[in-house]
């Protein structure tokens, strides 16, 4: 079967341009995968499937629905709120009619009024101010001839939004761990926290939690590794929990291998969200590999995760005390971090395995290519083997074999 793949690729400076690098040649194992050339907006000749990598990024993900809007195809979907990509794709093309019918498309008439309130900058931008209320993920999933997701959470909201094709749930994949030497930040036990650094990762209350928790250990330290969002004042933050000295040390963006040293070096990793955006986490994914515990918010995919290998905290008024909390533990307990992080490194063998993955994507796309004939022509072997033993299409036999299909998703 040959697949034409639409994907950012390093050295693009995102998160889908990681994975795709990881995932390609083990999916090349097994399929005949041409990647198609970032900015062309066909798949090549004698294509049977298109897969196209959606994110919320329009940098990065634009040109690929485009591609996507011209020849429908399998979709991976990264994040489900794509309200900012559908804002670059038309805002950002002074397009404002096409954001007017996206926003009426999906949420009615109060869409369309609200899209005119922010052309008219009546209302501030509900990509940053409320995204997750209006996804508009129906601009990608109405030319989706199927679905690859990384969660249950996903795959529900697509369901919700009235998405009927066929849907895959595919763990997100493990990386294998470099054997790189960890580097520690500082001689106490360290607390790692991977990402973007704005205020949907909760970093707010990560540094009121963890202020706290460091005035009863004066040596635990908070290590952040990410770039700073436009806007987000960080460093008024840290003055203001008394972090701007002692007790935290910062990085901006790390490479693979600076990345790789960091987290090996830490304790214990936090990756916090709200609003989640749909998404899953390649810190996370590396966290486990490294056999690291977890504090994560209790949201969309992170709910997903046993509770053996993460402490989840719920987004609301107690988050920061269960927060503090939660560190408090694993930086006091070194039992429970181990026994934490030897059920990680179980759950990314078992769970996220590459080879695993690859496999199941196979799978995915086999369907989407044939799925169809191949359900149509087994229906017809069934219902002509009832008929040649007398089982009329009234009869009880009838219904009870329309079930049992139904189980396995080939009734009609």
């Amino acid at each position: 079967m040959k697949v034409a793949y639409f994907s950012p690729l390093p050295p693009e400076r995102t998160g889908v341009a990681d994975y795709s690098a990881l995932l390609l040649p083990a999916l090349r194992e097994r399929l005949d995968v041409t990647v198609v050339r970032r900015g062309r907006k066909r798949a090549p000749r004698g294509t049977d499937v298109a897969l196209y990598h959606v994110g919320n990024n329009p940098d990065a993900h634009a040109w690929i629905v485009d591609a996507l809007q011209r020849a429908p195809g399998v979709v991976v979907l990264h994040d489900f709120v794509l309200h900012h990509l559908v804002a670059g794709m038309t805002v950002g093309r002074r397009d404002g009619h096409g954001y007017l019918d996206a926003m009426e498309r999906e949420h009615g008439v109060a869409g369309r009024l609200l899209a005119h309130g922010v052309l008219d900058k009546r209302i501030p931008p509900l990509w940053e101010s409320r995204p997750e209320d209006f996804p508009l993920a129906g601009f990608v999933l109405e030319h989706a001839t199927g679905l690859i997701v990384h969660s249950r959470t996903v795959r529900d909201l697509a369901r919700a939004a009235g998405y009927r094709g066929p849907i895959s749930v595919v763990p997100h994949p493990a990386w294998p761990v470099p054997e790189i030497p960890a580097d520690r930040v500082a001689q106490g036990p360290t607390v790692g926290c991977f990402g973007v650094v704005n205020a949907s990762k909760r970093i707010p209350e990560l540094l009121l939690a963890f202020a706290r928790v460091r005035g009863r250990h004066s040596d635990a330290t908070l290590l952040l590794v990410g770039p700073t969002s436009p806007g987000f004042d960080l460093d008024r933050r840290l003055q203001r929990h008394g972090l701007a000295g002692d007790g935290l040390v910062r990085e901006g963006w790390a490479d693979e291998r600076r990345l790789w040293a960091l987290m090996a070096g830490a304790d214990a990793c936090v990756n916090l969200r709200h609003p989640t955006m749909g998404e899953t986490s390649g810190s996370v994914i590396r966290s486990l590999s490294l056999g690291k515990p977890l504090v994560v918010s209790d949201v969309g995919w992170f709910s997903e995760l046993p509770d053996a290998v993460a402490l989840k905290v719920p987004v609301d008024a107690r988050e920061v005390d269960l927060l503090e909390a939660g560190l408090e533990l694993l930086l006091t307990r070194a039992d429970v971090r181990e026994e934490m992080g030897a059920a990680g490194v179980e759950l990314a063998r078992r769970e996220h395995d590459l080879d695993r993955v690859a496999e199941l994507y196979a799978a995915a796309l086999e369907e989407a290519a044939g799925g169809e004939a191949v359900a149509d022509a087994v229906l017809r072997e069934v219902s002509e083997a009832a008929g040649d033993v007398g089982i009329s299409p009234d009869a009880a036999e009838a219904g009870e074999i329309a079930r049992r299909l139904a189980e396995v998703e080939l009734g009609r």
